[in-house]
């Protein structure tokens, strides 16, 4: 697939699921995940959250900037894996371009909060697995896969390298 394909295909799936679970390695050695809500993908395929940044991701992430995105629709039978380099961000005129009313849950002083910051992920490479069949008819080509001894064709799948 073509890159800008392949940065189409990871932004739809994206903007489909909305929050992802965000995977780093902390300083133990320990697979550390937590749910993040996905503030934007921009034309580069670079994954965008907000943050605060006197957390302990952040933290992490400043130590050990490999990251995972894992997101998943099981009512669409979507799933994705992100493998990228996260980096902080200090930029109120792109915090801005990115805040929607939603944030303010998390952050009431708005844009001016001082513990505000962006996580960007620079996207590297995707796995994703796509079937949007309805669970019936994934049931029903199941059972037919297995009464006529044959492999159970899942949808569409592949590796996406948008490096």
């Amino acid at each position: 697939m073509k890159r800008d394909d392949a940065i189409k295909k990871v932004t739809e799936m994206i903007n489909d699921v909305g929050v992802c679970m965000l995977t780093n390695i902390d300083e133990h050695g320990q697979v550390i995940s937590r749910p993040m809500a996905t503030a934007d993908v921009d034309k580069d395929g670079n994954v965008w959250f907000f943050s605060n940044e006197y957390s302990g991701k952040v933290t992490q992430i400043s130590e050990n900037n490999e990251l995972n995105l894992i997101y998943a629709h099981p009512g669409h039978n979507t799933y994705l894996n992100i493998f990228g380099i996260g980096s902080i961000v200090i930029d109120k005129e792109k915090m801005k371009q990115l805040w929607t009313p939603a944030v303010k849950a998390w952050f009431p002083d708005g844009i001016d909060d001082p513990k505000l910051c962006l996580l960007k992920i620079d996207t590297k490479q995707a796995w994703y697995w796509d079937n949007s069949s309805s669970k019936m008819i994934i049931f029903f080509n199941m059972l037919t896969a297995i009464i006529r001894g044959k492999q159970f064709q899942d949808g569409e799948s592949g590796e996406l390298d948008l490096d």
